[in-house]
């Protein structure tokens, strides 16, 4: 991670933490409920403007990711593809046991 130290203080772009910050950033993003997530989908955040956008944060981690060796990004992404498996999850099923699934009405025509 001495590398990622080392980029942050040669390139103008960056400051030193950038990453660690960008990597808080992303994990707390997604770990919020879907409903939040889903708020700032569809609204924004002002929160953002003031403490950093998750979604730069993502997309500086993947620019970090491509500038440094390959061990070293071997270990960022490990760090990283944690928090996006946590977005990546697929929302609960809504047909819960002892509930009857949605499906086709009796009489309605087959779809296709």
């Amino acid at each position: 991670m001495s590398e990622i130290l080392a980029l942050e203080r040669t390139r103008n772009h960056l400051r030193p933490g950038d990453a660690s910050t960008a990597v808080g950033l992303w994990k707390d993003y997604v770990h919020q409920p879907e409903r939040a997530l889903w708020q700032d989908h569809e609204w924004g955040n002002v929160h953002w403007y003031c403490c950093g956008d998750p979604f730069e944060a993502r997309a500086l981690l993947d620019i970090v990711m491509q500038a440094v060796s390959p061990r070293t990004a071997r270990e960022l992404r490990k760090i990283v593809s944690r928090s996006d498996a946590v977005r990546n999850l697929p929302s609960p099923p809504y047909d819960v046991p002892g509930r009857m699934a949605a499906g086709p009405a009796a009489g309605d025509p087959p779809l296709g």
